[in-house]
């Protein structure tokens, strides 16, 4: 399947910003079950910097704002061949070693409610596919998809305990609650194809955790499959924060709108 994908991240200032950096993780990578045919990103009000890999091995852009900026619009385009692998992405490689993602951070970290949702599951489940799919079925009945209740801050343990959450919340409790039980795990961003509708307000996110003799396999929680033809993996990382599409620092008075455009078509 080849997907078209236009997608715009428009900030507006209510005073000239003096000086602002981000990094940009905008940037798909030809990898198991997805070629890149074309890519091109454009900046208005900003400057590129420089790009580079990072230890997750996602590709990465920094950005300056131009100085006095009231405005900074960042518009990527291209189209990317998919192909369905049943959400396996195959075998581990990169800088950071297998045991790293083990590792808990700030927002995975497994608190009593995250690990009351994989109690019994090794008992119940004796596969590891069906035992993790199984626990993505726990965190939808527990954390219904619901947008407005949670926000970027939001920890794995916080969402469960507020009771609903996006798919960002659903990527890092499954994260958590993975590690708990012993698998390593991580976050991934990209986009998704929908079937009712192409503009869309906001990137996707799944969560991915490592079983053996497969590698990486990827679990949509909020969609209650694994990740096929309709899907563009962008970036990884231990959490929301490793792998967010933009993230920075700006100088300037308080004030800011941000509006996303998203746009996912088969072509």
């Amino acid at each position: 399947m080849r997907l078209k994908i236009l997608h715009t991240t428009t900030y507006h200032f209510e005073h000239p910003v003096y000086y602002g950096l981000q990094q940009l993780r905008l940037v798909p990578k030809s990898r198991t079950g997805q070629t890149v045919v074309h890519w091109k990103m454009e900046i208005d009000g900003g400057t590129l910097q420089t790009e580079f890999t990072d230890h997750h091995q996602n590709r990465v852009s920094l950005i300056s704002f131009d100085s006095q900026a009231n405005s900074i619009v960042v518009h990527c385009e291209g189209e990317v061949d998919t192909a369905d692998t049943a959400g396996v992405t195959g075998r581990h490689a990169g800088f950071a070693p297998l045991w790293f993602f083990q590792h808990s951070t700030e927002l995975t970290r497994a608190g009593t409610r995250v690990r009351a949702l994989a109690r019994g599951l090794k008992e119940e489940q004796p596969e590891d596919i069906a035992r993790l799919h199984a626990l993505s079925a726990r965190i939808t009945a527990a954390v219904p998809y619901e947008i407005g209740l949670t926000q970027a801050t939001t920890t794995a343990e916080e969402a469960v305990e507020i009771g609903g959450g996006v798919c960002q919340d659903h990527a890092q409790i499954f994260v958590a609650a993975a590690r708990h039980m012993g698998y390593p795990a991580r976050y991934v961003s990209g986009y998704l194809l929908m079937s009712d509708r192409v503009h869309q307000d906001a990137s996707h996110a799944w969560a991915e955790a490592y079983i053996e003799p497969l590698g990486w396999v990827g679990f949509d929680v909020s969609n209650g499959y694994s990740p096929d033809e309709r899907y563009v993996r962008v970036a990884t990382g231990l959490d929301y924060r490793d792998a967010a599409p933009v993230s920075g620092l700006r100088f300037g008075k308080p004030g800011e709108a941000m509006s996303i455009d998203i746009q996912v078509q088969q072509q």
